[in-house]
């Protein structure tokens, strides 16, 4: 028999969600970390039933693995160094089967085994929707990173394909695809694991950090490209009131990635790519490229008002059509 939550009760529940954590953990209502004295990062995300998963695409471990990758991205785009824990709060309707909140911190113990970190703590409640309310806490390492940081004259750098989520949602839901050529079952399956299965992009930041030139600046700006690489090149200009000039032909495509303007749609506004997207000095850019094959170049910052374009000078705007909405 799976038993459901008001079943088990609050006190059950806390004890069966420990051995996810470390011994004592949770004995109060407070958790105690030591920083030796560095900077510390702190980053919340909600993931709410119906709107960043569901029964239909998302598994509850799948559930938990996004919820902490969601939340790494933002330390890595923010240049964390060391991953001290996570915070987990739980919102689901009384009736929800025990099994599902297991799959959930299963995920995200898996996750944190791969990235770094450990649960320190958290909260639970009921509700009528199914909610993950995730608090990460990192250290700040050498490189800093901010939006605000991008300059005039460098490269703008993605760290990895964009658009494999979108296609992988689409795979999973059974959308029709608009395409002439049957999609590789190597593309198929890359697209479905990016959407269930995403990675932060720490092995980049670690890179980004490895192979800076000796003569360039610790100087370098980014964000990350959850909401899609348009939206984040738009938040980069906007924090740094600057433009930024994209080159269409140069697009951070996937391998055998279809031809069409649907296509470059979802490669720039699907979201949920979880990528670097970086502001850097040519060299610094061009090092990042030979050192991650992954990355690539996409355009250049200019200055100016805040504006996208393309380099044939045509404007760039967002379609509201895929662009991804919070609210």
């Amino acid at each position: 028999m799976n038993e459901s939550l008001n079943q088990i009760g609050e006190r059950e529940i806390l004890n069966r969600l420990k051995r996810f954590m470390p011994i004592g953990q949770i004995e109060d209502d407070t958790a105690q970390i030591s920083p030796q004295g560095k900077n510390i990062l702190v980053n919340t995300d909600v993931l709410v039933e119906d709107v960043h998963f569901s029964d239909q695409t998302t598994s509850p471990e799948d559930a938990g693995w996004r919820a902490i990758t969601t939340n790494l991205s933002d330390l890595a785009s923010s240049g964390v160094e060391e991953i001290l824990g996570i915070t987990v709060g739980m919102i689901a309707p009384a009736n929800t089967p025990w099994s599902w909140v297991e799959g959930v911190y299963t995920g995200i113990d898996k996750a944190l085994t791969k990235f770094g970190g450990k649960v320190i703590g958290g909260d639970c409640s009921s509700g009528n929707q199914k909610v993950l309310a995730i608090t990460a806490i990192g250290t700040v390492g050498k490189l800093r990173l901010h939006r605000s940081e991008a300059m005039d004259g460098d490269l703008l750098v993605a760290s990895g394909p964009h658009g494999l989520s979108r296609l992988g949602l689409a795979l999973l839901k059974k959308e029709p695809l608009m395409t002439n050529k049957p999609l590789s079952e190597r593309l198929k399956a890359a697209a479905i694991e990016a959407h269930k299965r995403p990675k932060p992009p720490l092995e980049a930041l670690t890179e980004l950090m490895a192979c800076k030139p000796t003569k360039v600046p610790w100087r370098a700006a980014a964000t990350d490209s959850s909401d899609g690489l348009l939206n984040a090149v738009e938040n980069l200009c906007i924090s740094s009131q600057c433009q930024a000039e994209l080159d269409l032909a140069s697009l951070p495509r996937e391998k055998n990635w279809p031809l069409g303007s649907n296509w470059d749609e979802w490669c720039l506004s699907g979201g949920e790519d979880f990528e670097l997207i970086l502001s850097i000095p040519p060299l610094w850019a061009k090092a990042l490229i030979k050192a991650f094959p992954s990355s690539k170049i996409i355009g250049l910052i200019k200055s100016g008002p805040p504006k996208l374009s393309w380099n044939d000078g045509q404007e760039i705007k967002q379609s509201k059509i895929n662009e991804f909405k919070h609210f």
